[in-house]
């Protein structure tokens, strides 16, 4: 297994179904916060939906179709990253995140999705990387920009959430703006 440092304490971690416990008392953890505009915490509810979603994003692995890492902070599960969507042939992925209370503020998930597209666009030639949000969501937009990703428009109620219709905003960034924004980056 590898790990990989995000600075201050921080790992980002492959998440598997073995962590299916450790990733249910994350997120109990983390629920009221991610619920706000996310489904994840819908769909993680007991150790069996726990299982079941990592063992997804397992096999979404083994077809390369996509990948899901967890953020360490002194080694407990403090949120995660991963690639919702990810096809190779066609040169586009989608990047995703969540944290729990205590993880906010502390430029981790930045961090962390830097080193997903990063692998993206130079070890698997990925042209195109997307990250969806709903544009009620600041904090999320708020890291899409410090990405350097650009708004490429927003998806007008195009994502009902709890029985509420939500804009989602498309951020994304193509492989030579990626480049150029981590070379002019210290």
């Amino acid at each position: 297994m590898f790990a990989t440092s995000l600075g201050d304490n921080a790992e980002l971690r492959p998440l598997e179904p073995w962590q299916a416990e450790e990733f249910l008392t994350h997120m109990d953890r983390a629920r009221e916060l991610v619920t706000e505009h996310v489904g994840l915490a819908d769909a993680v509810t007991d150790l069996e939906s726990a299982r079941t979603f990592l063992t997804a994003y397992a096999h979404k692995q083994a077809v390369d179709a996509g990948r899901i890492y967890g953020i360490w902070l002194d080694d407990t599960l403090v949120g995660g990253v991963l690639f919702r969507i990810f096809d190779a042939q066609r040169g586009n992925c989608e990047v995703g995140c969540w944290l729990e209370p205590a993880a906010t503020g502390r430029g981790l998930v930045t961090r962390a999705i830097t080193v997903l597209i990063d692998w993206a666009v130079d070890r698997r030639g990925i042209h195109r990387v997307e990250w969806v949000a709903s544009s009620a969501n600041l904090a999320s937009v708020k890291v899409a920009r410090r990405l350097g990703l650009r708004l490429d428009g927003i998806l007008r109620e195009s994502n009902l959430h709890h029985g509420r219709r939500q804009d989602q905003e498309v951020w994304a960034v193509l492989a030579p703006e990626w480049r150029e924004l981590r070379r002019n980056t210290p």
